[in-house]
């Protein structure tokens, strides 16, 4: 579990092709390695990903075909910067919202407009993430906890101040590139609940179930 508070712009150092539909890609990050071991969690562009071995500053991490295949790491190469946290700990401030590391969708990156001590950016929204997205509410981009200023039917807009622009990848991130989504987790389940309740309580005292709240189309993900 994540906070979508960026600890460390790191740099990929090198991708090497695994077989079987993987890789191994190793980061430079001195911050988060510092305390990391073997098996530990570190989100790069907001990914969990898994520490396989740390030294030097450098740590590396197995990554799927599904993950290649359902995020924007599949379009890293070395040098890139990206954007790293470690797993957060339980006696720790909760200084973004809660995030998971797993990635529900790509955006892409539609306009920038800047003003005087900040800059609105709006990203384009996949149409099965668009029901989580909400108007001041949370989301996860690149890893990076934000609130929605504004939000439409396959968009939604953020304002970055100038710490966020210059300590993570968004600062750099140019129209028409990708960038890693995920949603508000609550709001996944608020749907899972509301979707899969039965209509009626028969449980309920008096003998007549009254009716609940009528079920959610959940859809299919």
């Amino acid at each position: 579990m994540f906070t979508g508070i960026v600890e460390e712009l790191g740099e990929v150092v090198r991708i090497a092709d695994t077989g079987g539909d993987s890789a191994l890609v190793a980061i430079r990050g001195p911050l988060v390695t510092s305390d990391a071991r073997h098996g530990d969690s570190i989100a790069v562009n907001g990914v969990c990903l898994t520490v396989v071995d740390v030294g030097g500053g450098v740590f590396t991490a197995d990554v799927m075909g599904e993950t290649l295949r359902r995020s924007a790491l599949g379009g890293l190469r070395p040098d890139d910067p990206v954007n790293l946290e470690r797993a957060a700990a339980l006696n720790s401030r909760l200084g973004g919202h809660l995030v998971q590391g797993h990635v529900d969708g790509v955006g892409e990156l539609l306009s920038r407009e800047p003003a005087a001590q900040w800059e609105t950016l709006r990203f384009r929204l996949p149409a099965a993430l668009a029901r989580y997205v909400v108007e001041k509410g949370s989301i996860t981009v690149d890893g990076v906890s934000l609130t929605v200023a504004a939000v439409g039917d396959d968009w939604f807009t953020v304002g970055l101040i100038p710490t966020t622009l210059k300590l993570t990848t968004l600062g750099a991130r140019g129209v028409g590139d990708p960038v890693n989504l995920e949603v508000d987790v609550l709001a996944k389940y608020v749907e899972r609940l509301l979707g899969t309740r039965p209509a009626t309580d028969p449980t309920a005292a008096g003998g007549t179930a009254g009716p609940l709240i009528p079920p959610v189309d959940g859809g299919a993900r």
